[in-house]
């Protein structure tokens, strides 16, 4: 019985060496964690900044880097923007000099940066690479950034609102108007049915009626024209400013 009993012993030796190897292996996997927002979006002018957050099973020190590359959509070429290793190091090349600020934190775990007077141009991705020797082994967040002009969407937003103030009180006389010729020609053919014989008085009101009906009619047509001729002028109106907008777009993109 000893010899199956000294065989057994190298097998639970060797699953030992395998559990503590893979125990080891997901303590260094997990020893460095790096956060960051996925999507950001921003506005011409206006500084963005850039989040990004780690954890490490190491205490701080002088050997701790962080670097922030970024990738042009038109692109596969990665560039370097931003280096820290006990102080920082922006760029001095290319469309983001004198543009990067520091803004982090590394005993806090921050190691956020900032973008100033960004463009359409800084469209792209942007990675945060953090080291802290012995962890130096992450996840590479990536975060996509979007830069717009904000005033545009105002501008749609005030010609929608004046459209809507333009062209609810008119439909609502219209609809008042219609409602009112409809009763009265409702009341008309009951009376014609009914065989009644309406005096020379009443046949002088039916007269006047007839013409209040036509000229409610002329006023509801005209209306209607008014309706049709503000939506037209509305629409060419956000027509020129989409345009006033691209043609900015292009002239921004040289």
């Amino acid at each position: 019985m000893q010899p199956s009993g000294s065989a057994g012993d190298p097998c639970r030796a060797f699953s030992r060496l395998l559990g503590l190897l893979f125990f080891q292996g997901v303590y260094t996997v997990l020893s460095l964690e790096i956060k960051a927002d996925a999507h950001v979006r921003g506005y011409i002018g206006e500084n963005i900044k850039l989040k990004c957050t780690f954890r490490s099973s190491s205490p701080v020190s002088d050997k701790l880097t962080i670097d922030w590359t970024y990738r042009s959509p038109t692109s596969s070429r990665t560039e370097t923007i931003f280096h820290y290793q006990s102080f920082q190091y922006p760029t001095v090349a290319g469309t983001f000099r004198d543009r990067i600020f520091w803004v982090g934190d590394v005993y806090q775990g921050d190691a956020s940066i900032s973008i100033s007077n960004p463009t359409m141009r800084d469209n792209g991705t942007f990675s945060c690479t953090v080291k802290n020797p012995p962890d130096v082994h992450h996840n590479i967040p990536m975060t996509e950034l979007v830069v717009t002009e904000r005033g545009f969407a105002i501008q749609l937003s005030s010609a929608a609102l004046l459209s809507i103030l333009v062209f609810i009180p008119s439909a609502v006389v219209v609809t008042l108007l219609l409602v009112r010729m409809g009763r009265k020609s409702a009341g008309l053919k009951k009376k014609n049915k009914s065989g009644y014989k309406k005096s020379s008085i009443e046949v002088s009101d039916d007269t006047d009626q007839g013409e209040d009906e036509g000229c409610m009619r002329r006023l509801c047509t005209r209306c209607a024209e008014c309706l049709v001729e503000k939506r037209q002028k509305n629409v060419l109106s956000i027509g020129t400013q989409i345009d006033s907008y691209v043609a900015g777009l292009y002239v921004r993109s040289k």
